[in-house]
């Protein structure tokens, strides 16, 4: 549903056929896919950056309009672990590559929403590690960061481990995603599992 909104918006306002065929989409922005469809059909930058504001308003329509349930597609440990956090006191975040509405969509389908109690999208940042720095900056002026305190990120691609790296943060990798886990290793991540169900909650918040 999330590529069909990409499609849809780019066609809906530059009335181009477009597809992801080719696109290394795991780790990119929203925008960074939509910039790499439009260059494939033909569009020049300067073009696609005119059109871009447009096009992220209708992807974020369509894509509210008809999300079906996420419930199920909630990968293996991610319930029980964001579960320990959240009895454990742990205040978590969303760093997204997707755009505001449709991320707050994704979770909100799944059943997650809940757990998040700050968030940085794919509109607020020009990369993952921009992503983060600025979901840091908002729980340090929440008071959630104090010095010594253990942040993590948790991702699913190489790009992700880069990010926290950036920020000095620990990078926890896990092999859901469209990565292999001798991808997400060859990055050098602090953690690397195969899914969170064998990812201790200790590990993110203890130093």
């Amino acid at each position: 549903h999330h590529r069909r909104a990409l499609i849809h918006a780019a066609r809906r306002v530059t009335g181009l056929e477009t597809c992801v065929d080719g696109i290394p989409m795991h780790g990119m922005l929203d925008q960074q896919i939509l910039a790499a469809m439009l260059r494939n059909a033909g569009l020049r930058d300067a073009a696609i950056r005119r059109a871009m504001p447009e096009i992220r308003r209708h992807a974020q329509m369509y894509y509210v309009r008809g999300c079906p349930s996420l419930e199920r597609k909630v990968c293996p440990g991610v319930r029980r672990l964001l579960g320990k956090l959240e009895r454990a006191g742990i205040p978590m975040g969303l760093v997204s590559g997707n755009f505001t509405r449709i991320g707050w969509k994704k979770v909100e389908r799944a059943g997650l929403k809940r757990y998040f109690g700050l968030a940085a999208f794919a509109d607020m940042g020009k990369d993952r590690a921009a992503l983060l720095r600025l979901a840091i900056r908002q729980a340090r002026r929440r008071g959630w960061i104090t010095p010594g305190t253990r942040v993590s990120l948790v991702g699913d691609t190489p790009r992700d481990v880069e990010a926290a790296r950036a920020n000095g943060v620990m990078a926890v990798a896990v092999a859901t995603g469209l990565c292999t886990r001798d991808e997400l290793e060859a990055a050098s991540p602090d953690i690397v599992v195969d899914d969170l169900r064998s990812l201790p909650a200790e590990a993110l918040y203890l130093v």
